[in-house]
């Protein structure tokens, strides 16, 4: 686990197996210590380049993914990589888009789907999976 994040990085998110993931909104100024070797991009428009490798689901804001096979796709080598690497899932503001991501994450690390957005909301942000039809696409996403 020495590729991973450090316990007490901004964002972080501690799923049931211990694998450590960090949230975060890209309005935001880039948080100090380390940096991720990987990151998934929720945004509606191409990311900008960065120095670390990364994925980029488009995904306008308010909204779901445009295409939600390869955001499955994306969460599931988000998931597998955050177990030996910096793994980071970020958009605009870190809630909506971010919060659903970490919640389809947390399903596939094992919490039940009706449960993830409120183990979400309590361990990543309470404002986390902000609108009716995301907190849908979470329970829905369990049953895919």
């Amino acid at each position: 686990m020495a590729h991973t994040w450090e316990p007490g990085t901004t964002g972080l998110l501690r799923l049931p197996s211990g694998r450590l993931v960090r949230g975060r909104g890209l309005r935001k100024p880039f948080p100090e210590g380390q940096r991720p070797a990987f990151a998934l991009y929720l945004l509606g428009r191409r990311p900008p380049e960065v120095e670390w490798e990364y994925r980029w689901v488009r995904w306008p804001d308010f909204r779901l993914p445009a295409d939600r096979g390869a955001a499955a796709v994306a969460f599931g080598e988000a998931w597998e990589r955050c177990a030996s690497e910096r793994v980071e899932v970020a958009c605009e503001g870190g809630n909506g888009r971010t919060g659903t991501a970490l919640a389809c994450i947390a399903v596939l690390d094992g919490v039940p789907a009706s449960e993830a957005v409120a183990y979400v909301r309590e361990h990543y942000s309470p404002r986390a999976v902000e609108t009716l039809w995301q907190r849908r696409y979470v329970r829905r996403f369990g049953a895919v």
